[in-house]
């Protein structure tokens, strides 16, 4: 049984082509800017799904997923049930369906190894180079995270680098010259995105009774937004605004 949290059909931000986008409960990060603090407990509001009602949704939904789209999990962190997934990923690869799984990389052992191998693509979540300023954006290191992107580029399997810019937290020139001078030679990185920062997810908090911690930040302005893709742009050819 899979913990679903909640469901996107034709889903165009996670993955490419229209996607069937299932959100998984729990997570093992506590980021500040969190949008979904409701999918961090792993024993929060989910439901019990068995494996035939996901790929009976992926089936049914394959006739829009056109030659780009599939089925993208996202969470959450879909690690934490890296057990439970990898014959969920098995049956939907023998439907031929598209996966992607967009991940913190931070946990490791077998279970998460087999479940990339059954994977397609992976978005993997960058949410500071230094680590310093990665445990204070997320109360956890970065380590597994970098270690993961090395497994992926030495295995040969596709990844999108994703990157919120978060001001005064994960906006430093210094930090993503760092990143980019660390990744820039590596050939599955397919595309890097960069993802605004954003406060839609705050009303959860109030609603959760949890104090919103980054409260007084304010979003990017379009001028940082281009600075920092200019930035990137000096070590990768495919960067993208989200």
């Amino acid at each position: 049984m899979i913990r679903v949290h909640s469901y996107e059909s034709m889903g165009t931000f996670d993955g490419p082509g229209l996607r069937l986008v299932v959100f998984l409960q729990g997570c093992n990060f506590r980021c500040l800017y969190c949008a979904n603090p409701d999918t961090i407990d792993t024993k929060g509001e989910s439901t019990e799904t068995a494996i035939d009602e996901i790929v009976r949704m992926a089936v049914s939904q394959k006739a829009f997923f056109g030659k780009k789209g599939g089925v993208t999990f996202s969470g959450g962190e879909p690690t934490l049930q890296a057990k439970a997934l990898i014959p969920l990923f098995q049956r939907l690869k023998e439907q031929n369906i598209h996966i992607c799984i967009d991940t913190n990389g931070s946990i490791w052992n077998e279970e998460v190894e087999e479940l990339l191998k059954w994977t397609d693509l992976v978005l993997l979540d960058i949410k500071e180079f230094n680590n310093v300023r990665h445990r204070q954006l997320t109360e956890r290191s970065n380590e597994q995270t970098i270690r993961t992107a090395e497994w992926l580029e030495k295995n040969g399997k596709p990844f999108w680098l994703r990157y919120v810019l978060v001001p005064g937290y994960s906006s430093f020139e210094e930090d993503i010259r760092a990143l980019g001078e660390h990744f820039k030679n590596y050939h599955m990185i397919q595309r890097v995105e960069i993802l605004p920062y954003h406060t839609l997810g705050v009303h959860k908090y109030e609603a959760m009774g949890k104090e919103y911690k980054l409260n007084g930040i304010k979003e990017n302005t379009l001028e940082q937004l281009e600075t920092a893709k200019t930035l990137f742009g000096e070590y990768f050819n495919t960067v993208y605004l989200n």
